[in-house]
């Protein structure tokens, strides 16, 4: 179990803590992928996998359902993905993934996290380098050998699996999402979740005061409606 299954197993209770906050990042997302790809998930391997995560998250089918009908209403807005990326107080750097709708909102919002708790927003590449962009998938681990499947799927571009209870965790680099995707629909495999995150390579470790500066910083970015996922390079 290597670096990936430690920062998983770290931020997983906190990340799925608000289920609300989980259920408006997922609708986002369902919109994001609509948009992009049209509404049949037949058609459209990113709103399978969305649908997907819905269910992880126990989010009901009819949120699910209206989700997808709203994104096809020519009068929504289109949710644009973008990264900010910058310094928390310590030498922490942080990365934040947002969806919005008003990118002049988001950025002012940010950067005024930034300023309040002693960090300041940087430009773009200046602390995404510190961070490897990972997918994901869980699956069932019932009657699958871990080291089987890894060996079966590394020409896919898996680069770790490993057992976290009843699931199997499958982490690969960013681009080999969708061909992983589709090797796993082939061997009808269910998918119970999928998805991306962006793993320090590098951590530190900070002082109990220190780490309570860095969580009250970490605390208003998360709380913000456009922002989907906090990353960042404190140990935990």
């Amino acid at each position: 179990m290597g670096r990936a299954f430690e920062f998983r197993k770290a931020r997983k209770m906190k990340r799925w803590a608000a289920m609300s906050k989980a259920f408006t990042r997922i609708g986002k997302d369902i919109v994001i992928a609509v948009k992009e790809g049209g509404p049949d998930p037949d058609s459209n391997a990113k709103l399978r996998a969305v649908i997907q995560n819905a269910k992880a998250a126990n989010m009901p089918k009819d949120n699910v359902e209206r989700a997808i009908k709203r994104a096809t209403d020519k009068n929504l807005g289109d949710f644009k993905e973008i990264l900010y990326e910058g310094y928390g107080p310590h030498g922490i750097a942080i990365l934040i993934e947002t969806a919005t709708d008003n990118s002049t909102r988001t950025v002012a919002n940010v950067r005024s996290y930034f300023n309040k708790c002693n960090g300041s927003l940087g430009t773009s590449g200046s602390v995404e380098f510190m961070f490897d962009h990972t997918c994901n998938f869980q699956i069932s681990a019932e009657g699958i050998d871990p080291e089987e499947l890894e060996l079966d799927l590394i020409d896919h571009g898996v680069e770790e699996v490993f057992q976290d209870e009843d699931s199997l965790m499958i982490y690969a680099p960013f681009e080999a999402f969708g061909a992983l995707q589709k090797e796993l629909e082939n061997r009808e495999i269910e998918i119970r979740s999928s998805g991306f995150e962006r793993i320090p390579q590098v951590t530190k470790e900070l002082t109990e005061e220190q780490v309570a500066d860095i969580e009250k910083l970490l605390e208003k970015i998360e709380e913000d409606d456009d922002v989907q996922n906090v990353y960042h390079t404190m140990k935990e």
